[in-house]
């Protein structure tokens, strides 16, 4: 195992995960029980395994789709979704703005 992946990767996701909805919904669970270990177990578990997912699936797809593809992809779905939000909002303080 590469030491320095490792840690790349490690780095990488767990500052993309700091805040985001996954952890929000862990704390709002946490807080609405009495069984925070369980809540850490399942919310553990669940990341983990859609990170094989990620793992495997991207593994398997970058043998059959050039990478340069990939890449393309990824950013016009980053560039959509990005877009969608801001049309979102801005409609939406259109609306509040309306009222």
């Amino acid at each position: 195992m590469e030491l320095t992946l490792l840690i790349t990767v490690f780095t990488t996701v767990f500052i993309a995960e700091l805040g985001d909805k996954t952890q929000l919904a862990t704390l709002a669970l946490s807080g609405s029980t009495d069984k925070p270990l369980a809540v850490f177990l399942g919310s553990s578990t669940a990341l983990i395994l859609t990170s094989l997912l990620g793992a495997l699936a991207g593994g398997s797809i970058s043998e059959i789709v050039p990478e340069a593809f990939l890449k393309a992809f990824a950013a016009i779905v980053f560039l959509y979704i990005g877009a969608s939000i801001i049309w979102t909002s801005l409609r939406n303080e259109s609306n509040l703005k309306s009222d």
